[in-house]
């Protein structure tokens, strides 16, 4: 949208040109590659690919159009170039992107409008967004009779517009070179500027040091930038006192001993008889011979023994295991093998997998029963710790691997006694609150549930399972007990909203805190509308069990709600640092995506049993000057907002390719959900017919909706690359024992889920046997008449296969006539039809003629009606109209931009021009007349 641009110009150092224009001439190139080479540089940064394409404006006689040296005017097309960043040396890039120019000017007479019709991307959607119009603005001498000719006319001011959201003029000045950008506000002009001449700078040097580099290890980030992402957002915090995390309870329990801490149903436990029960267990385990970094394996449900063992634990020295004992049998044997326990602690009555991995333990590992402890004789006070370090590991909690392998993240106890030392200024936890554990204690977010109530001397609900998997119970359970601090993940939250939506009790919510997955504000817009002045806080942590639980905070406000698109993390946690990489490591500019790398106090151990994706994932911290720093590589992926906070744009992994096409599916997920009939909505790329790549959604409806109106909604807001094939309704998306979303869960599309018309049989032999290939290809069981082939899922690869088996069967059509005629009945009809060379008949408008007839116009069809119509605007009519005929193709390029524009015209350039004298103004407006 080229609406409301902002422009910049700078003027380029006369030295940096003359460097620009000597290293040009001794690779025996243009000036105008090394621009078009650095504005690719800049293009490559902020687009964060490794090719980019744009359009470069070409100037000069045309050498493709037959007469054009007859013709008169300064002569200009724009055509696509396309350029890699990759790893090929500088000045051989430019040599490349100087023959790349050269072989342009071979279609110089080629119009925009063929050249889209001759790429893989359809109309409206632009073969480029970003431009570069390099012009030889070199001022020629003036004879005297020329120089007296514009005395007394004074050029005030002139305007050009781009209809392009970034385009970059050049103007080559023969001694120097002048910038001027027009942008977006939103990017900044004066920022494309210092971009650009960073660009340019760098490239030169490189020419000149070392011309073998690599073009894409030139970086473009100007200085000023980089200091502002690296140092500024990530400025130095104090840091915060290393803790363990049974000493803070300790000093809770001796504040508040009568205080109830846990309380599963109508059980619970003070502080005191927490602190004393986990005293004796923790004296046991020490006598069997626990030592720090040991680690523990816990199994058992949900309920007081459970959070007597974790305590115990870790007041022995040990790491706890958590094994949740929903996890499949294979699942937990691979756990409890790989962190190798000292100790097993269980409970009898454990239904499922846990039986039989409890039949496989060793002999000789000793397994406790918490519900039948041996220890109870065993003293009841604290046991010393003097020899215990905050940097002992306090738990392991397994995660999933790309492998389908699970790994062990080792966190220490200073990772998570500075995360409630970080935090308190935002949420100020106190004695009065009440936090509900109801994720898994094998999922992170259980740690910051547990330890957060047990270290400020709040009460812990422990949820039960089978009211966990109830919004609606546990609904009446947060309001029954007065749960103040809340800690869902999206998904499961939105399931809670319906529930209080169906209830008449009240709760008492303070904070309700979102982790675990991305946060689509929108979907809070019912949370609002239920729970106008209340006085809960919504706040969304993105954070990883590698970086201790929690790494952002953004508090979420109802305004929010209506910014679509992304899921908004805010601000860093202050004794973390966060930084967002490019595919070469260095820091992306604000605006644009990078992978997020997290540094800090929070980052964890490592990975148990794997120094390999230790060293993989944990690498060392090159922006940090202290030693032994490390930056955790997320695989996610975050985008800078000017002020300093991040937006959260999902899974490097989540981001597919089809067809060629970089698909983000978030966004089409944001989209999808943004129709009235969507309650949620999630896409995934399946590949069920090997080699064909689909796009699939999977939707969770307020009302009945056909997948036909989910493509026409999604069509008016994406690409049709990025419209679903199918459409699969469920009455819930499936949710893992975490609380997340479960994918591998989606079930495979059937016939039904795609946007099929009103059945109708086909009719013929052609139609019978259109529809035969049609569902071969397609794996769509029944096709009819009126079905569109590319709303089935089909698209332009499997069109090309389309005609080749219509070869096969003797049924003879162009390609095109599928794009213009996608219908089973609309393509059958065009079979057979040949297309004709177009030639090029003789004017049989005579001189002189007053009325045109529709046969005097051999080159359009027109009626009588329309003819008459165009005639009407002519300024004297039939007999000032030489011919009627079709846009030559610089015509279609100007028409072409024309309808693009939504405001102006790009082919409108306005200056302010002072004239002295009336006479000399006549004077200019008669000469302007005659050309």
């Amino acid at each position: 949208d080229g609406d409301g641009l902002e422009e910049s110009r700078v003027q380029l150092d006369a030295a940096l040109a003359q460097r620009l224009r000597q290293q040009a001439r001794q690779l025996g190139v243009s000036a105008a590659s090394l621009c078009h080479l650095a504005w690719a540089q800049v293009l490559a940064r902020v687009a964060n690919r490794s090719d980019v394409v744009f359009g470069t404006v070409l100037f000069g006689r045309m050498q493709g159009g037959e007469g054009a040296e007859r013709m008169m005017g300064l002569l200009i097309n724009t055509l696509p170039l396309r350029v890699k960043i990759d790893a090929q040396g500088a000045a051989a890039s430019v040599q490349r992107t100087h023959a790349l120019l050269v072989e342009l000017m071979e279609h110089e007479h080629a119009s925009l409008a063929l050249a889209q019709r001759a790429s893989a991307i359809a109309a409206p959607q632009p073969l480029f967004s970003a431009l570069l119009n390099y012009r030889h603005s070199t001022p020629s001498a003036a004879t005297p009779a020329e120089q007296a000719a514009w005395e007394g006319i004074t050029r005030i001011s002139g305007e050009e517009r781009s209809n392009y959201p970034l385009s970059l003029s050049i103007d080559d000045l023969g001694s120097g070179f002048t910038l001027t950008a027009q942008v977006t506000p939103a990017v900044g002009a004066q920022r494309v500027c210092s971009f650009m001449t960073t660009a340019l700078e760098r490239l030169v040097a490189a020419l000149e040091m070392t011309p073998e580099r690599s073009i894409n290890s030139i970086d473009v980030l100007p200085a000023t930038e980089r200091h502002q992402i690296v140092r500024s957002w990530n400025a130095a915090q104090p840091g915060y006192p290393e803790q363990l995390l049974p000493q803070l309870f300790e000093a809770q329990a001796a504040k508040t001993p009568q205080a109830v801490a846990v309380v599963h149903g109508a059980e619970q436990l003070s502080y005191d008889e927490l602190n004393r029960q986990a005293n004796r267990l923790a004296h046991y385990l020490r006598e069997l011979g626990i030592q720090p970094d040991d680690r523990v394996a816990i199994c058992v449900e949900r309920g007081l023994s459970m959070v007597v063992g974790l305590l115990a634990v870790l007041k022995a020295g040990a790491a706890y295991v958590p094994l949740d004992p929903a996890y499949p049998a294979d699942r937990l044997a691979h756990m409890l093998n790989d962190s190798a326990p000292r100790v097993v602690l269980t409970q009898a009555g454990i239904e499922g997998g846990w039986q039989q991995v409890r039949a496989t333990i060793t002999v000789g590992l000793p397994v406790l029963d918490l519900q039948a402890p041996a220890w109870n004789a065993y003293p009841d006070h604290n046991p010393d710790s003097s020899h215990l370090a905050p940097s002992d590991m306090a738990y392991v909690i397994y995660t999933s691997g790309s492998t389908g392998t699970p790994k062990g993240v080792m966190v220490e106890h200073r990772n998570v006694t500075r995360l409630f030392a970080a935090t308190e200024a935002w949420f100020h936890f106190g004695a009065e609150d009440v936090w509900s554990l109801f994720h898994s204690f094998a999922f992170d977010f259980s740690v910051w549930e547990i330890w957060g109530a047990l270290l400020h001397g709040g009460r812990l609900v422990v949820v039960p399972l089978e009211t966990a998997r109830s919004a609606e119970d546990f609904y009446r359970l947060l309001c029954r007990e007065k749960v103040t601090i809340l800690n869902q993940t999206p998904s499961a939250f939105r399931q809670l909203i319906a529930a209080q939506g169906s209830s008449t009790k009240t709760h008492q919510l303070r904070h309700v805190i979102f982790g675990g997955e991305a946060l689509e504000p929108a979907t809070l817009v019912p949370w609002y509308a239920q729970n106008q002045g209340c006085a809960t806080r919504l706040i969304n942590m993105y954070g990883i069990t590698e970086t201790t639980v929690h790494v952002t905070y953004q508090p979420i406000e109802a305004a929010d709600t209506v910014r679509g698109g992304v899921s908004p993390i805010g601000v860093r946690i202050p004794d973390l640092s966060v930084y967002l990489l490019d595919t070469q490591g260095e820091p992306a500019p604000v605006g644009v995506p990078g992978e997020l790398y997290i540094g800090g106090a929070g980052v964890a151990r490592g990975y148990l049993n794997r120094p390999e994706l230790t060293e993989q994932r944990f690498i060392p911290d090159p922006f940090s000057q202290e030693p032994d720093a490390r930056l955790y590589k997320t695989g996610d992926l975050a985008r800078w907002q000017a002020d300093g906070s991040l937006v959260y744009l999902g899974r490097n992994d989540f981001q597919v390719k089809i067809r060629g096409f970089r698909i983000e599916l978030g966004e089409i997920e944001t989209q999808l959900a943004s129709h009235p009939a969507i309650r949620e909505a999630v896409v995934i790329a399946r590949e069920d017919t090997p080699g064909d790549k689909r796009l699939v959604a999977y939707i969770v409806v307020n009302e009945e909706v056909d997948a036909e109106t989910l493509r026409a909604h999604l069509s008016l807001n994406v690409p049709d690359y990025m419209v679903p094939a199918a459409y699969v309704t469920l009455d819930a998306l499936p949710l893992t024992t975490n609380g997340k979303l479960d994918r591998k869960s989606l079930p495979a599309p059937d016939s039904d889920a795609y946007a099929v018309s009103g059945y109708e049989a086909p009719q013929g032999e052609t139609e019978i046997a259109l529809a035969a290939i049609w569902s071969a290809l397609l794996q769509i069981e029944r096709i009819g008449r009126h079905d569109n082939f590319f709303s089935l899922g089909g698209h332009s690869l499997l069109a090309v296969t389309l005609m080749e088996r219509m070869r096969q069967q003797g049924l003879q059509a162009e390609v095109r006539a599928l794009f213009s005629s996608p219908t089973l009945a609309g393509l059958a009809a065009s079979i057979g039809e040949e297309s004709r060379l177009v030639e090029v008949p003789a004017n049989l408008i005579p001189s002189g003629c007053e009325t045109i007839t529709p046969e005097m116009l051999p080159m359009v069809a027109l009626s009588s009606a329309e003819i008459a119509g165009i005639v009407d605007n002519v300024p004297g009519g039939a007999a000032n109209v030489q011919d009627i005929y079709p846009l030559a193709p610089l015509q279609e390029g100007i028409l072409f931009h024309h309808l693009m524009a939504k405001e102006g015209d790009p082919y409108l350039l306005v200056g302010l021009t002072s004239f002295d004298t009336r006479a000399r103004l006549d004077s200019y407006l008669t000469a302007l007349q005659a050309v």
